[in-house]
């Protein structure tokens, strides 16, 4: 089986790095940041910088570039491997399956990331949207993946915590598994079509293996 890996809030906890940088962002501009930023990690950045903002193209433009002025010094590095998730890796590796990470940020900052991890190398493609589109492009990411990796709809999975990765498996009629120790709820990923959810990364495999 293809199995298309979501990166922030599936196989590390991005929320202090990520985080930082949003306020920073906010901080060079002069304006409060919101108190509660966890359902900022996921979403394209333009997306939710854009109505704090007073949809003003050019100050979303000028946060989004603060932002990643300090994530590539600093941010990239400000992350944990979930408990469980390097072992789950490994499992499925062995099993035969295939790996690609399907993700959000920008090819430069998750690149580096991926090569830092003890198990990046499992992990055979990465795709990541247009640095310059405000929207989230998992579908077509995932489409991208299919056609790259020869794999048909029915023989691959896409692995996620948010809403925007199962909508991305719906719209490719692969299977979309949510995972419950991100930053999306249960409500979330049910609502999006998850066709199953992991409690933890053992799970997740049994899952993939059913």
């Amino acid at each position: 089986m293809l199995c298309l890996f979501d990166l922030d809030g599936t196989l590390i906890d991005s929320e202090p790095g990520i985080t930082a940088c949003i306020r920073h962002a906010f901080d060079k501009l002069g304006v409060p940041a919101p108190a509660d930023l966890r359902p900022w990690i996921g979403p394209p950045l333009r997306h939710s910088f854009a109505p704090l903002l007073g949809h003003d193209a050019v100050r979303v433009e000028a946060a989004v570039d603060y932002y990643h002025e300090r994530f590539a010094v600093l941010g990239w590095r400000e992350h944990a491997v979930y408990p469980g998730v390097a072992a789950a890796i490994e499992r499925l590796q062995a099993a035969g399956h295939r790996l690609a990470v399907v993700t959000s940020k920008p090819v430069r900052h998750a690149a580096p990331i991926l090569a830092a991890l003890p198990f990046g190398s499992a992990f055979e493609k990465l795709y990541g949207p247009d640095p310059d589109s405000a929207h989230c492009e998992k579908a077509t990411m995932i489409a991208d993946a299919l056609t790259d990796f020869g794999t048909a709809p029915e023989a691959a999975a896409m692995i996620g915590d948010r809403r925007y990765d199962i909508e991305g498996a719906v719209a490719n009629r692969v299977r979309g598994i949510g995972v419950l120790w991100g930053f999306g709820s249960r409500e979330e990923l049910q609502q999006a079509g998850a066709q199953a959810l992991a409690s933890d990364p053992a799970h997740l495999v049994d899952l993939l293996a059913a």
